[in-house]
């Protein structure tokens, strides 16, 4: 059966896009929109279909936008999302198009393909809420298209960044280069940067550990900090070919962090060190090609490959005496291919079928090393081969049956052979039929529901079969060569209201059954690893609120509200009691608000984030952290329309860090010791400047 499947997935794959045609124009979902309102504050509504709302330069002009990407972030409740890296193509991919099609590599985010198109090349962008003909939604349920101007340009962008800590961080400083020519349908372009990397929860503070009757057992001053950064080179093409268009993107890129954490008592010093470093590369092919006036192939080639090193180290000095210095160390080389191919049909301008395949190819070669004073020390899975071989075929149709009224159907085949070879050798081959349905009803203007089922399967990461390492936390892991994806059988719904020209109220529940849930199983000798631990449950209720202020007295104003309030139960593996997923938050408020000052060339923004915590749930240990009070103030002057200069201020009340670690793993949990991280997390300062030219 999986042969069956790859064989027939690979020659739908290599037929799929043959014989000749017309110049391809760009795709775009509205092609008459008819104005609801000034363009200034409204969106345009396309006249045949309600669930397309299009945003026109004017709409954007008093916030000054500098990138396609700041115009995005501007559209009335919508959160761009660049994907979770998942599952091949289909699962890793956001909710940003241009022109009506996705980047040609996986890894060349929709935000940062956007972040490279000047603001002033931008025709109009399209807010599409639940489908259209010749639009690829990849399971969102709204996605942003960007339509780019045509014609002739070319531009260079220079830019540099700064993070400026207080009270002894780490400062670091980057530099950005674009470069883009535009010439019609032929574009060409190559961008270097030296990156920066930083943490915002770094700082000075108090660890205490007590015992289970709250006796001080230790208290030491703390302070941790990390930092890093990078160097990179992306380069693209894009030309028509033979017909058709042929979009190419390749990347190098280096990459460090550093970083530590210093525990210094009375008459004791522990200090944990972790330092990696990674070199990784991409190339992406996209090929599309119009067969008939009706009917478009499109073909993409993805290979990505990653090397990395990485060393942890703990030391721990009582009474002048040197424990056993404990290290970590891996080496892990990766890989990933995906060639997709498929057709979609217009059959009419309400009705649109596609039809196609993918295979894929991941690789994994990790060695790990554990000691304790130069003693190597065995691990599970320590020297470990990964491979997955994965086809799926897969068919997707888009019926707008009236204007007020879209249905979006989907299924999907998947045969996937995951083996394992090193110190444990191991093959499982997994089958998954993967429906999707969504309706999206608008029954009067102003006003959508939307409902969908799906299932979903996660994309493994591989690094769980092998061995890792968190030394200050005394965790170390052991591989796991039985490692299941995870799937969802999800089920959702929401209802979305739009007025006062930029406003959104908008409400969501999803319920999610989970098999196979991902977290932390026991191992033998004391070890756990990450594993599959049976069957739970997600509920999620997301609320969404943009308020413009123009009514109430405050012109250029916008208030903001986004949370999303989840609920999760799962058993656990050691207990047998529930509890809930490990790694995610229950919930993380984000106010905000905004105002722009087109009359000083300035616009602002005040982002509140009241409280966040986050939680996981192994064997012998809980540990986690909670925050709270942070704000981040933004302001930017643009004295020019091609000069930029913006500064932010993030500022902490406070983190806290929790672990709690247990005496034995029997289900009633004696705790042996609990220990406390209050951290106040350092202020800083980001400086941005951007000048085109």
């Amino acid at each position: 059966m999986t042969k069956a499947l790859l064989l027939a997935t690979t020659a739908m794959l290599l037929t799929a896009g043959a014989a000749m045609a017309a110049e391809p124009e760009p795709q775009a979902a509205a092609q008459a929109p008819v104005a609801t309102g000034p363009t200034t504050t409204s969106p345009l509504v396309d006249a045949a279909q309600q669930g397309v709302l299009v945003f026109e330069p004017e709409f954007f002009t008093a916030s000054q936008p500098n990138t396609a990407l700041d115009m995005v972030y501007r559209v009335p409740g919508f959160n761009p999302n660049d994907g979770d890296g998942g599952r091949g193509f289909e699962g890793a991919v956001g909710n940003t198009l241009i022109n009506g099609a996705r980047p040609a590599s996986k890894n060349d985010a929709g935000t940062s393909a956007l972040n490279r198109i000047p603001a002033n090349r931008v025709e109009r962008i399209e807010l599409i809420r639940g489908g259209a003909p010749g639009i690829d939604m990849q399971g969102y349920s709204v996605v942003v298209n960007v339509i780019i101007k045509a014609g002739a340009s070319s531009e260079h962008i220079l830019q540099a960044d700064g993070v400026l800590f207080g009270d002894g961080g780490q400062d670091v400083y980057g530099l950005r280069y674009q470069f883009t020519h535009r010439d019609g349908e032929r574009t060409w372009g190559v961008i270097v940067v030296d990156g920066i990397g930083t943490s915002d929860s770094n700082g000075p503070g108090v660890s205490i550990r007590r015992a289970a009757d709250g006796t001080i057992l230790r208290q030491d001053d703390y302070v941790n900090d990390g930092y890093g950064g990078g160097q990179a080179m992306r380069i693209n093409y894009a030309s028509p070919l033979l017909g058709g268009k042929i979009d190419l993107t390749t990347r190098y890129g280096i990459s460090d962090w550093q970083s530590y954490e210093r525990f210094t008592g009375v008459d004791s010093l522990r200090l944990a060190q972790d330092n990696s470093d990674e070199k990784d590369f991409e190339f992406g092919a996209t090929y599309t090609r119009p067969l008939t006036d009706k009917l478009k192939s499109e073909t993409r080639f993805i290979h990505t490959a990653e090397s990395s090193e990485y060393v942890s180290s703990y030391d721990q000095t009582f009474g002048g005496v040197d424990d056993p210095e404990e290290v970590f160390g891996s080496n892990a080389d990766s890989s990933e291919t995906i060639l997709r191919s498929l057709l979609r049909w217009e059959r009419s301008p309400n009705i649109t079928f596609e039809g196609g395949a993918e295979v894929a190819y991941n690789k994994l070669d990790a060695v790990q090393s554990y000691s304790i004073g130069g003693e190597n020390i065995p691990l599970p899975s320590d020297e470990i081969v990964v491979e997955e071989t994965r086809g799926e075929i897969f068919g997707k149709s888009t019926w707008r049956a009236r204007p007020s009224l879209s249905v979006e159907t989907g299924l999907r085949l998947e045969a996937s052979t995951i083996s394992q070879s090193g110190d444990q050798d191991n093959e499982r081959t997994f089958y998954f039929v993967k429906p999707r349905a969504q309706v999206t009803w608008t029954p009067w203007a102003d006003n959508q529901f939307r409902v969908r089922f799906e299932r979903e399967v996660g994309q493994l990461d591989f690094g769980d079969f092998a061995a890792s390492a968190s030394l200050s936390d005394d965790n170390v892991l052991g591989g796991n060569v039985n490692l299941q994806p995870e799937d969802r059988w999800i089920g959702e719904i929401a209802y979305e209201r739009r007025f006062w020209g930029e406003g959104v109220f908008s409400i969501g529940y999803r319920h999610d059954e989970i098999r196979n849930v991902i977290d932390r199983i026991p191992l033998e000798d004391g070890l756990s690893a990450v594993g599959n631990i049976g069957d739970g449950t997600l509920d999620q209720l997301s609320l969404n609120i943009v308020v413009p202020t123009d009514k109430l007295g405050v012109t250029g104003g916008r208030f903001t509200f986004r949370n999303d309030w989840n609920h999760t139960e799962v058993t656990d593996p050691t207990t047998g009691r529930t509890r809930a997923i490990s790694g995610l938050r229950p919930s993380q408020p984000n106010i905000a608000f905004s105002q722009d000052l087109p009359r000083w060339k300035l616009n602002y923004e005040v982002a509140y984030l009241p409280m966040l915590r986050q939680f996981t749930y192994s064997p012998d240990q809980t540990f986690g952290f909670t925050g709270s009070d942070y704000f981040q103030a933004s302001i930017e002057y643009k004295p020019q329309p091609t000069l930029s200069i913006k500064a932010s201020v993030n500022i902490w009340n406070d983190f806290n860090v929790y672990r709690t670690v247990y005496a034995d793993r029997t289900a009633a949990r004696p705790i042996a010791f609990t220990e406390e991280r209050n951290i106040d997390p350092r202020e800083f300062m980001t400086i941005t400047v951007r000048k085109t030219f």
